[in-house]
């Protein structure tokens, strides 16, 4: 499997999936979506392979998410599109038949928050942040609000949703999105021992279990994915996404040139 944006590796019986670019926070676009996908699905048919780990390179960010690069260029045209293709993505997610562990050896912003919570079990240490910050980037938020109501409940939700902010990881903890809160340099090693663990339970019994995860939630989903398309748009042909975000830029710009 030849992958420029992520790197793979099977160690015994657990497939390793490692974000690979660290030097923009392991940000993604629509190819390393791709990649990650392809890689999901291949280790998911994988008879060898009986659980997964997913995690990032480097010691900052497991994901920022989203690629404000790629973004900043959305065309308001294409929303049904560009939904679609998040569509796929979380439908790969919520489709494995294996157990999924996150190994959050940093941040999980915007949507890789919610993926991290499309994830069964999560793995972090101290300085882990996670949270939905997209308003301040003047963009709507439907999928994230989705899975943490399913969550968290809807007055946390709400919350979270409309400050932006980013949790440290002893809330996380403490409300239960993040299950095992460890040493920085033994997040792996704890994500390695939980894969094992879930990949030695009967295989059976674990796909089903999932699909009926999946199928508990199904409904909603498909609900929010035609909210998402509806209101990205709106909120595209506003132009607030596009203005803050070059806001963002110029303040980036500003910083390095200041140094």
């Amino acid at each position: 499997m030849s992958n420029k944006f992520i790197e793979t590796e099977k160690v015994g019986n657990v497939a390793v999936i490692r974000l690979n670019r660290p030097e923009k926070l392991n940000a993604w676009h629509g190819a390393m979506r791709e990649e990650i996908m392809q890689a999901l699905k291949t280790f998911d048919h994988d008879d060898s392979v009986r659980s997964l780990i997913m995690t990032g390179a480097g010691n900052r960010a497991f994901s920022a998410g989203q690629d404000l690069e790629e973004a900043q260029n959305f065309d308001v045209s294409d929303s049904g599109v560009w939904i679609q293709s998040w569509e796929r993505f979380y439908d790969v997610l919520r489709n494995l038949q294996k157990p999924l562990v996150m190994a959050l050896n940093g941040t999980a912003a915007g949507s890789a928050f919610q993926v991290t919570l499309l994830g069964d079990v999560r793995v972090a240490h101290a300085g882990v942040k996670m949270g939905q910050p997209e308003i301040n980037s003047g963009i709507a938020s439907v999928t994230g609000p989705w899975i943490m109501n399913l969550m968290l409940g809807m007055s946390r939700t709400i919350e979270l949703t409309l400050t932006g902010r980013m949790m440290e990881a002893d809330e996380s903890h403490r409300i239960g999105l993040i299950h095992h809160l460890v040493a920085e340099d033994q997040v792996f090693a704890k994500a390695m021992e939980v894969a094992q663990e879930l990949g030695a339970k009967p295989p059976v019994a674990m796909r089903l279990n999932k699909q009926r995860f999946r199928e508990m939630s199904a409904a909603s989903f498909a609900e929010t994915m035609d909210a998402a398309t509806r209101l990205h748009a709106e909120s595209y042909a506003s132009g607030e996404p596009v203005r803050m975000m070059e806001e963002f830029f110029k303040v980036r710009r500003d910083r390095k040139a200041a140094h």
